[in-house]
């Protein structure tokens, strides 16, 4: 029996996914979490590579003991499948007639060679929805270029203006464009969704991860274009506004940032600082002065928040309207009394980590709100589930295709 919910947004849609690392999973983990039964394809000899990244459950490393891979792939089925073996894409082709969407994230021409290409899934299911996401699109001349979203913060640009601009470029944490092209690819699901109900006709989705991400970086591609003008490294600095920093705070490595854009902020900074001396002369008097002794003026500011916590600083520069915000750990977010209160974080049972928790969706609808109910699955753990009770197996073939090595 299929643990979908019913009412939930996505109930009844059914998911094959053969993506893996990051941008496929939280698509269809977003799908997932909403009340869609997806069925993510992996194989034994070529595991989601995530399953081998840390954090792992306890310290003890372990395919099934990631919760980075926990955290992309909640509500979720797992199966095994080697798609390398002869028997594998006739069985893939199976799932795929089961499923409404199909989503793969192989260097551009894998899936073809497999024979699971659009245009042969749509003799197996004429009304699929297929997404291929990759690095740079389908077509092109960089098609081909394999590779992670580590490297493509580079190519994008966001790697270049991340840093000061006296050290070499640093990139930001972890994979951003990961987290960034997920977005822009569910929402045309969804819309892909939309024209099914509406049609009954399916249609292949083409999404580059490097296009989805260069729309963060708009501001930035259109004061080139403009002004003939190239962002370069800034640090924290933030040239419209100063003190513009995160500022050291009492305690073992504790900051909060503060930015001040106007002059009324200013000056309910300096209030709340206690209007010391050096607020009142002409080297911070205007923005602009403020801006060309940026450096000094932020050393000044940390002299006053080095003797108060960073929650401190950050309650007394909001309650006088001034910007701020604490630089939070791990810990202070699992401690946070908003999260709390809003149940974003759902603790959830799994077969060798135990209960832990899991992020839930960053909104919540009124009607259909999300429902958390599994959490990752272990490596083939839902093989059964999946071939003999959604498929529909005999026994005697399962069990074949179990000692042929093809569902491993």
């Amino acid at each position: 029996m299929e643990r979908d919910v019913p009412g939930q947004a996505f109930a009844g849609i059914k998911v094959v996914d053969f993506t893996w690392a990051g941008v496929g999973p939280l698509m269809s983990r977003y799908l997932a979490n909403h009340g869609a039964t997806v069925v993510r394809i992996e194989s034994a000899t070529r595991p989601d590579i995530v399953r081998m990244a840390p954090p792992f459950a306890g310290g003890v490393a372990g395919l099934n003991r990631s919760g980075y891979f926990s955290g992309f792939n909640s509500d979720k089925y797992g199966i095994s499948l080697n798609l390398n073996h002869p028997r594998g894409p006739e069985v893939a082709k199976r799932a795929v007639a089961w499923a409404d969407i199909v989503l793969e994230g192989f260097t551009p021409g894998v899936i073809d060679r497999w024979g699971l290409g659009y245009e042969e899934l749509r003799k197996v299911k004429p009304d699929i929805i297929m997404v291929s996401t990759s690095n740079q699109g389908q077509t092109g001349p960089h098609a081909q270029h394999p590779g992670y979203g580590t490297q493509l913060v580079s190519l994008v640009g966001f790697t270049d203006i991340t840093g000061w601009p006296d050290r070499v470029p640093t990139q930001p944490y972890g994979a951003y464009t990961d987290v960034v092209a997920p977005r822009l690819g569910t929402a045309a699901i969804i819309a892909a969704l939309d024209h099914h109900q509406r049609t009954g006709e399916g249609q292949f989705l083409d999404l580059s991860q490097f296009e989805a991400s260069l729309h963060f970086l708009s501001p930035l591609l259109l004061d080139y274009q403009a002004n003939g003008r190239e962002t370069s490294r800034q640090g924290n600095a933030y040239p419209p506004a100063a003190p513009h920093n995160a500022y050291r705070c009492l305690g073992h490595d504790r900051w909060c940032a503060i930015a001040v854009f106007t002059q009324e902020e200013w000056a309910a900074l300096c209030g709340v600082m206690g209007d010391p001396q050096w607020t009142r002369g002409g080297r911070f008097a205007t923005p602009q002065a403020r801006c060309e002794n940026r450096d000094e003026l932020d050393r000044l500011v940390e002299t006053w928040t080095l003797a108060h916590s960073a929650p401190e600083v950050m309650a007394l520069m909001q309650a006088a309207g001034v910007g701020a915000g604490v630089v939070s750990s791990a810990r202070d977010l699992l401690e946070d009394p908003q999260l709390e209160h809003r149940h974003h974080f759902w603790r959830l049972e799994h077969p060798e980590m135990g209960p832990h928790l899991h992020n839930g969706p960053p909104f919540q609808l009124s009607r259909t709100p999300a429902k958390l109910r599994m959490s990752a699955p272990c490596l083939g753990e839902h093989n059964e589930y999946f071939y003999r009770g959604l498929l529909g197996m005999s026994d005697e073939e399962f069990v074949e295709l179990l000692t042929d090595g093809v569902l491993e």
